[in-house]
């Protein structure tokens, strides 16, 4: 079974909407690409207490969780100590980020940019190849700059070499038809046994409002050749019940 995949955007300068968040849909592009989906995604404010709040409950999970801003060594950037206290460890200089830093700054890192190199204990870096500050790995939370420039190359970077073995090449695809003159009860039974018959396919069912008839939207989406099979069963059992249907 899959480990479910997270997201957590933090700014407070995205929920005020000073800025518009440009991370969750280039992640989903990019989990698209290699055959991953995401599971779920938190947007949070700057407040330290709500940051460890939120990733004291996602460390005691197995999810894969992306986290994305407050690395950085202004006065607002926090997520580097909460996400010590969320674990119950001390930041610590970490050597090999203390390396990059100084590898790209020399004595310009000091005395405020090393600062950044002071992360949880337990920690790996994530390789920076924007301006060489690393992010870092806690467990299975990958800690991302904001700025996409740097975080989307590194993300990348932990998706291949952390978790290459997830990635499914197999080709996916959705196919959707309009179901007319019927509710969602009316088709529960032909529902319940496409997913029974096909677990690791997801179906959607999105209703209509409005309008003179009941009207559906029934989707598959996973493997083609699985999506191709419940596809056919689906619209079998839809002509069985002389239900009305055509494809999107």
């Amino acid at each position: 079974m899959k480990r479910p995949l997270g997201a957590i955007i933090i700014g407070d300068e995205l929920l005020t909407g000073k800025r518009r968040d440009k991370h969750f849909p280039h992640l989903i592009e990019t989990l698209n690409q290699r055959g991953l989906e995401l599971s779920w995604c938190s947007f949070i404010g700057d407040d330290a207490r709500i940051i460890t709040r939120t990733l004291g409950h996602t460390l005691q999970s197995e999810d894969i969780v992306f986290c994305f801003g407050g690395i950085g060594a202004t006065p607002d950037d926090r997520t580097r100590q909460c996400a010590a206290e969320a674990a119950g460890v001390s930041l610590f200089p970490h050597p090999d980020a203390m390396g990059e830093i100084e590898a790209q700054y020399g004595e310009r890192a000091y005395p405020y940019r090393i600062r950044m190199a002071h992360l949880p204990q337990g920690s790996q870096i994530i390789p920076n190849p924007f301006n060489r500050v690393p992010g870092f790995s806690l467990h299975s939370h990958h800690f991302l700059p904001g700025f996409p420039e740097m975080a989307w190359p590194m993300m990348e970077w932990v998706l291949d070499t952390y978790y290459s073995d997830l990635q499914e090449l197999t080709p996916k695809i959705e196919q959707i038809i309009r179901v007319t003159g019927v509710g969602e009860s009316d088709l529960l039974p032909i529902m319940e046994r496409i997913v029974s018959r096909y677990p690791n396919l997801r179906l959607s069912c999105l209703p209509h409002l409005g309008g003179n008839q009941p009207m559906l939207e029934l989707g598959l989406r996973g493997n083609t050749p699985a999506v191709m099979e419940a596809m056919n069963e689906l619209k079998d059992s839809l002509d069985r019940s002389n239900v009305r249907w055509h494809f999107i």
